[in-house]
């Protein structure tokens, strides 16, 4: 009986495909937003997760100034650190490793190919500390480091600008008046969580940025890592007694410094994509409600047509049990075609969007079951009362219907 109903039902939605692609509209825009939306949602989370693992596990990040949030300098108008800062840091035993950080925007060339890019200052630790790795090449030691020789290491995304697939250890760059040596090529690390280039960056000696670039002794960042086995909180706290008191904090005094657990970004930013995710997919799955009304509307008008049909197949010794059974198969049909359609466009629209916004590209199938389920369910509730309405006909009335 379901077969034969199905059979009829899709026979139906054939002959009228115009009006059975105008009803399924609702329902397709309703279930392509919602999985869009939580796709693009999770994609986001995963970006996040994946950019505070590639910075390194327990890393934390020491500012000038009480803000926490924006690059490397953003923190106000607080005295910057200095490299005696780090060395006191590193004396703690909560601390594993400490890479003080000083930036400069410079043009780098080699020659006739140039790019403008973010110049990164710090020891040899910096590579351990934001897990970084080599591709080529090696890093600079603590001796050449305290020599500020003129060496560095290069990002893929500058490699590429100034030598294209050429390996570029051993070659020479220039940035303003220093000749620099390539001695390092860094692993790709692509995108990171606020969708900027982790590979359009140059490394070099931070005493060599310090004297040559910047002009200064300034820190703007200190990121350091903290001993395995130690409880984060514990180092968090033990770096800000040090700093306080370098900084000649009294009580009364607040902090003029921001230190950051990574984690707790990430883990603030994934529930704030879930958050948003879910009040976009709460408003789109309001089509679903639409596309449920458009369906019961458009089967009453269906029902409406077929009277003498369905006073027939009565007359003829149909029950009204078949007859509901047939209307109510034509309703989840349609709903459920809609739905699968709904499907393909949504996750198409992630796509897309994850192409445009540089995201990964996140399945999750419990939500396509669920879509699929719920358009499945909306043909159900939304086309039983006009099934029931139609099996409750009296035929003899049917039949004289004109």
């Amino acid at each position: 009986m379901i077969t034969e109903a199905f059979r009829l039902a899709l026979r139906s939605i054939i002959r009228n495909k115009l009006r059975s692609f105008l009803t399924m509209l609702g329902i397709v825009i309703g279930v392509a937003s919602v999985i869009a939306m939580v796709t693009v949602g999770q994609g986001s989370s995963a970006q996040v997760t994946a950019s505070v693992e590639a910075m390194g596990s327990d890393l934390l990040v020491l500012r000038p100034g009480r803000r926490e949030f924006g690059p490397p300098g953003a923190g106000g108008r607080a005295r910057a650190f200095t490299l005696r800062d780090a060395e006191a840091l590193a004396q703690l035993p909560e601390v594993a490793r400490i890479a003080p950080i000083a930036s400069s925007s410079q043009t780098v060339v080699a020659g006739s190919a140039n790019a403008a890019t973010s110049i990164t200052g710090s020891t040899p630790d910096w590579l351990h500390v934001s897990n970084s790795s080599l591709a080529a090449g090696r890093n600079f030691t603590d001796e050449e480091d305290n020599a500020g020789q003129a060496m560095c290491l290069l990002g893929q995304t500058v490699r590429q600008r100034l030598f294209g697939q050429t390996d570029p250890v051993g070659q020479t760059v220039r940035i303003k008046s220093i000749s620099c040596q390539v001695i390092g090529l860094l692993q790709a690390k692509g995108a990171g969580s606020f969708g900027q280039d982790q590979d359009d960056v140059v490394v070099m000696p931070i005493r060599l940025l310090q004297r040559r670039l910047a002009g200064g002794s300034d820190v703007s960042t200190l990121q350091i890592s903290v001993s395995p086995g130690t409880e984060v909180a514990e180092a968090m706290g033990a770096i800000r007694e040090v700093m306080r008191e370098r900084r000649r904090l009294t009580v009364e005094q607040d902090d003029d410094f921001s230190l950051t657990d990574m984690k707790e970004i990430a883990s603030m930013l994934n529930s704030v994509n879930t958050v948003l995710a879910g009040l976009l997919s709460s408003v789109a799955a309001v089509s679903l409600l639409v596309g449920g009304i458009g369906i019961m509307n458009i089967m009453l008008v269906s029902v409406t047509e077929r009277t003498r049909e369905i006073g027939i197949r009565l007359a003829v010794g149909a029950s009204a049990r078949q007859v509901l059974t047939q209307f109510l198969v034509e309703s989840v049909a349609l709903s459920v075609l809609g739905g699968i359609i709904g499907i393909l466009t949504g996750l198409l629209m992630a796509w897309g969007a994850g192409r445009f916004m540089g995201i990964p590209f996140v399945i999750d199938p419990l939500v396509v079951v669920l879509a699929f389920g719920f358009s499945a369910l909306v043909g159900v509730v939304f086309g039983y009362f006009p099934a029931r309405r139609a099996a409750r006909m009296d035929p003899i009335e049917a039949l004289r219907h004109q």
